[in-house]
């Protein structure tokens, strides 16, 4: 009940603010949201020490964006804060941008925090690598920590070319001993373990090549540096895993190739340094009927997700999957949408759900329903360990 009262006199200042950060403020743009959260476990926990089958969670991301006369200098700062009925861990606070931007002559130069996002298929993002994936927000791996960097970007005719100085990692964070969607040993990120005696301070460098043929779009990049998907290792007492993070070469590519209402989506990366070198890929195509019902668009989804990691490989439980999803847009004044789909695991049956969907209320407001569904999984196959976690989640968020 203590928790619950400081969650809602939290949310009585949130919004209590939200009217004076409306406007702007001389040449800063003040924008951002402020949202209630539910998550909602019809099973009940397996695992020992989780809590309860409901959380209830309050979320505050505001943004200051200040861009001076001409456009040379640009400023950004959006931090983040969630705080959790639950799980300690989920409770947390981020810088997801802080950063200065000069334009000049073809040429950007970018310096602090920012996200940084690569990819064109739908399931799995296997070439986005600058940002730490920020698991206690979701598992659907979208949600990513601020990363400080320097970014220096050159424009030109044959293309879009851009060096990326990394002088600090990120560690990934997971649901604490009390939450769900965890591993059935909790991970341990007070004890990581790193290959490299630099440890975060190890500085990381990626450069990337971008750009577009008619209707082909093209990436390519290679990365050098910690990654950012952990090992694990069992504690000495056997009751907790120990993350590692190991140092890693890395050569990626995302090709996109528009045709009519057909795209056509390929990511493929190769890796060394965690074990032996491997490939992986996620490729399909994204097909759209448009306005088959008034204004409304659908677009229909098949993606194929293999990966060739070894056992010294961080685990994963893409190696050999399907994808298949629908994309609804009503088009309507409440920018009502949504997205539902499957991977399956056509050898073992291994399959996760997943529908999400959103409308908005109003000027200000925006309601968000997501579903996740595990199912198919046996003892020591990795969704095993989520097989009691489906949920419903319900947001309401005020935008400013």
């Amino acid at each position: 009940m203590k928790t619950l009262s400081l969650l809602l006199g939290f949310a009585a200042v949130v919004l209590s603010l939200q009217s004076a950060a409306a406007a702007e403020l001389g040449p800063v743009n003040i924008s951002g949201f402020a949202g209630v959260e539910t998550r909602l476990f019809p099973w009940n926990p397996a695992l020992p020490g989780q809590q309860g089958n409901a959380e209830i969670s309050l979320i505050f991301q505001p943004e200051f964006r200040y861009r001076a006369t001409g456009g040379k200098h640009q400023f950004s700062f959006i931090p983040f804060f969630r705080l959790d009925s639950r799980d300690g861990r989920r409770s947390h606070f981020d810088i997801r941008e802080a950063y200065w931007l000069y334009r000049a002559g073809g040429w950007e130069i970018l310096t602090g925090f920012n996200k940084v996002f690569w990819g064109v298929t739908e399931s799995n993002h296997l070439v986005n690598i600058i940002n730490q994936v920020d698991l206690v927000e979701d598992l659907d791996g979208e949600d990513y920590l601020g990363q400080p960097m320097i970014n220096v970007t050159k424009f030109h005719d044959w293309g879009q070319l851009d060096l990326y100085i990394l002088p600090g990692f990120r560690e990934r964070t997971f649901p604490g001993a009390d939450g769900r969607l965890r591993t059935a040993l909790p991970v341990d990120t007070g004890n990581p373990l790193y290959t490299s005696s630099l440890g975060q301070k190890h500085v990381d460098v990626a450069l990337r090549y971008s750009h577009y043929f008619g209707d082909l779009d093209v990436g390519a990049y290679y990365f050098y540096g910690t990654g950012r998907e952990p090992t694990f290792i069992p504690n000495q007492a056997g009751t907790a895993l120990l993350p590692r993070y190991d140092i890693i070469h890395q050569g990626g590519v995302d090709v996109q190739y528009t045709a009519g209402a057909w795209l056509l989506k390929f990511e493929g990366i190769i890796r060394a340094g965690q074990g032996g070198t491997f490939a992986a890929l996620t490729t399909g195509v994204e097909y759209t009927l448009y306005q088959i019902s008034g204004a409304a668009d659908l677009g229909l989804l098949v993606e194929y997700l293999h990966d060739g990691r070894g056992q010294l490989a961080p685990p994963t439980p893409f190696d050999d999957d399907i994808f298949v999803g629908m994309r609804l847009a009503l088009n309507d004044i409440q920018d009502t949408s949504i997205l539902a789909g499957a991977i399956v695991d056509p050898s073992t049956s291994e399959t996760f759900y997943t529908i999400e969907a959103e409308r908005r209320i109003g000027d200000h407001y925006v309601v968000e329903l997501r579903m996740r569904f595990f199912t198919g999984a046996d003892p020591g196959e990795i969704l095993f360990s989520f097989a009691r976690d489906d949920y419903i989640q319900l947001r309401l968020a005020r935008y400013f």
